[in-house]
């Protein structure tokens, strides 16, 4: 039977004049179909030589059955293995999912600026050669209280180009307490060890007095690092100095002081539940010589590092070597700028798609909830169930671990789909949407659903869940 299949397969050039394959080659190139077709067929041979598993009609629809192939095949090889989905998780700074989303303006600016030339480094005013830095300087001034700033690609390599810049080959003090892991197995003292700067490691992992920090002094100390602990929380028996006390002390000994703020949070976000997230201006003016923090985490903008502080410090990083490597190109620049100006305009809170869905009340995303559930509960021909009720959400990618939102879920549980596979097949939808399961049931959290995309929420729950959907057959070798 496999031999007899063997010899009936259709040759490449056969297929190739079908008009399926006419009309992938407009879109994709003759020769990319070719080599589609070359896959499929190689892999249908090996398959039929290892155990012939076809039944006489599927022999009968080999052309058939290489075209699905095909026109799958084809869609995947077309589609950007970088894209956009809908994040109905209620994880607000999803690390796999990107973290912040921008805001409309951060997307235009990113778009005008990328569409043609730009005055990334060029001097309207004088007609000469500008500096890029020169872009968000005066906002950052004015929303942070620091005299100038810089921006790296993302938060650890501003930390690196601190301690390059301020501590090369000297003493860092910081406490044992604050020796976090910053993701993806970055630490800080591996990213301090990049830099050149030697660790002082002072006090213990729950109690840091500023007595342990002054004894640590000696000639070799360069600098004083404060790091919020962002991504965790040590409660009980603790204590930790405070950061005026850290700047006092640093400036008293002649000492320059550094903290890392992680997050980043421009506005206190204490009134919306989410205690604890220092905000950068409030560091500065207690002293603080420089500060860094990432833009792509509270602050709600795109990937960087942003280092903000005295102008003799920054003037210093700016003019290290390393900058040119770290840096980070115009459409960065053109999204800190547009994020930036939200917050210089008193519209942070209403137009960042980060601040308002914390700032989002349990009570409005209620009414979103039940409005969803009710428009689930009307698709036809299928056995899905939809309910709400009330549930969390976190903050996310390493900020206010122990913040937990009260939001309204809607859950979705069908009578004939697993969780596992409903999960699956929206995750496989043309937009992507991703859920959480929890006991045999789909979890839809709308805190980190646009309104706007609430039709296609609907829309691919209606898709997936067709009794069409449930039983289309693809034939499997």
């Amino acid at each position: 039977m496999s031999n007899h299949l063997l010899r009936s397969l259709p040759s490449i050039e056969r297929l190739l004049e079908r008009p399926l394959a006419h009309r992938l080659a407009s879109e994709l190139s003759r020769e990319r179909v070719r080599d589609l077709l070359r896959e499929i067929t190689d892999e249908l041979r090996e398959n039929l030589s290892r155990d012939g598993s076809f039944s006489n009609s599927e022999a009968q629809s080999l052309t058939e059955l290489i075209e699905g192939r095909l026109a799958r095949k084809a869609t995947e090889s077309s589609r950007s293995s970088l894209r956009r989905v809908i994040n109905a998780t209620g994880v607000i700074l999803h690390t796999n999912l990107g973290r912040a989303p921008l805001a409309r303006q951060a997307v235009d600016a990113v778009a005008e600026t990328a569409s043609g030339y730009s005055s990334l480094e060029y001097d309207l005013e004088r007609g000469e050669r500008g500096h890029r830095e020169s872009h968000c300087r005066q906002l950052l001034a004015r929303l942070t209280g620091s005299q100038s700033s810089v921006v790296a690609n993302n938060n650890a390599a501003a930390v690196m180009l601190v301690l390059n810049t301020l501590a090369e080959g000297g003493e860092v003090i910081v406490s044992r307490g604050e020796l976090i892991e910053i993701g993806g197995s970055f630490r800080i003292p591996d990213v301090m060890g990049k830099s050149g700067a030697v660790l002082r490691e002072v006090g213990t992992t729950n109690r840091t007095r500023i007595e342990d920090y002054e004894r640590a002094i000696n000639d070799r100390t360069k600098l004083i690092l404060r790091v919020h602990p962002s991504n965790f929380k040590v409660i009980g028996f603790t204590e930790r100095p405070a950061v005026h006390q850290i700047a006092d002390l640093a400036k008293r000994r002649g000492l320059e002081s550094f903290e890392d703020l992680g997050s980043g949070c421009l506005i206190d976000l204490a009134p919306y539940g989410v205690k604890d997230e220092p905000v950068v201006s409030e560091s500065l003016n207690a002293g603080i010589s420089v500060v860094s923090f990432s833009g792509d985490k509270m602050l709600g903008g795109p990937q960087a590092g942003i280092i903000a502080g005295s102008k003799e410090i920054i003037d210093r990083v700016r003019r290290n070597p390393l900058m040119r490597a770290l840096r980070v190109d115009k459409m960065t620049y053109a999204a800190i700028e547009a994020t930036l100006r939200l917050y210089d305009r008193g519209r942070a809170l209403s137009e960042i798609p980060v601040l308002r869905a914390i700032a989002a009340g349990s009570e409005q995303i209620g009414r979103r909830a039940e409005a969803l559930s009710k428009s689930i509960a009307k698709i036809k021909d299928t056995s899905l169930s939809a309910a709400v009720e009330e549930g969390v959400s976190v903050i996310g990618g390493g900020s206010a671990p122990e913040v937990k939102l009260p939001t309204v879920l809607v859950t979705l549980q069908s009578g004939t789909i697993s969780a596992a596979k409903l999960e699956e097949r929206l995750r496989n939808y043309a937009i992507p949407i991703i859920t959480r399961t929890e006991r045999e049931r789909i979890l839809l959290d709308l805190r980190t659903v646009a309104e706007d995309d609430e039709p296609i929420l609907l829309e691919a729950i209606a898709a997936v869940t067709q009794p069409a959907q449930q039983t289309a057959a693809s034939v499997e070798l």
